[in-house]
């Protein structure tokens, strides 16, 4: 089982969706993943949804930001780095030549966070853990196992995240083209970043989470009922069976079928 109660600084720790329509998402993972949706009230008649499996906390869910929808940014699932200190993290991103979309800020009494956009323009959120750690299961069935930067060229990020987080980002080639790159953290998989074909058109940088189910074929079929549409896949990938999706409302991700850590 991979259950958590404590991320190593530098660990991927959760992901949570920004999306247009709360509700038609619910029932669409609900359905896809087995999750239980739990409202949670977080003031100004805002509500942040608790994304639950057999009683785990796996993922959260709210309404995408106005400012958002004005700006046409579609919805979108965000990744969060578990550390120590959000605003160090965060000042330390701008001398490696990040942006500080928002500064380190407190989200009630769960923890502190700061959003950033990496070098080559990925976004992804600093989490300073309090009374929530992130995710209480990864890996298993219905909860995320991966988080992968996909950008028509990620190597500008490569040393921003090594100095950022001390990751270990090694090359895979194919033909003497890099066509994947491993990130480790503290001699453990953390992720992974993939260089994207221009025949994928004008796709903006972003961290992409992949959720682990018992068979990705089942899960394409399902997320066409649903409602989703498949991007790419099924394929195979060395160590499993993958393909990546959007839902109903545009959020893309993508579905694992394979080995995974405890």
């Amino acid at each position: 089982m991979g259950k958590r109660t404590s991320y190593p600084p530098g660990t991927f720790c959760w992901v949570d969706l920004s999306t247009t329509n709360p509700a038609a998402a619910k029932a669409f993972y609900g359905d896809l993943f087995g999750w239980q949706a739990v409202d949670m009230p977080v003031g100004d008649d805002q509500t942040y949804t608790m994304l639950r499996l057999d009683g785990d906390d796996v993922a959260g869910l709210s309404a995408l930001p106005p400012d958002q929808r004005e700006q046409g940014i579609p919805p979108y699932w965000f990744n969060h780095v578990s550390v120590e200190d959000a605003a160090a993290i965060a000042a330390r991103s701008r001398d490696l030549g990040g942006t500080v979309v928002v500064d380190a800020f407190d989200v009630l009494d769960a923890g502190r966070m700061a959003i950033i956009r990496d070098p080559v323009g990925a976004v992804f959120g600093a989490w300073q853990p309090a009374n929530h750690i992130g995710a209480s299961v990864v890996n298993d069935p219905g909860s995320f196992a991966w988080n992968e930067l996909d950008a028509h060229d990620p190597a500008p990020a490569i040393p921003f995240y090594r100095d950022l987080f001390g990751w270990e980002i090694d090359p895979q080639e194919e033909d003497g083209k890099v066509r994947y790159y491993s990130i480790t953290n503290g001699g453990r998989a953390n992720g992974g970043m993939m260089p994207l074909p221009e025949s994928v058109g004008p796709v903006p940088p972003h961290w992409l989470p992949y959720f682990t189910v018992a068979s990705t074929d089942d899960a394409v079929v399902k997320i066409g009922e649903l409602g989703g549409q498949v991007l790419a896949g099924p394929m195979d990938v060395g160590s499993g069976r993958i393909a990546v999706a959007q839902d109903p409302q545009g959020a893309a991700f993508a579905v694992f079928q394979g080995e995974v850590d405890e």
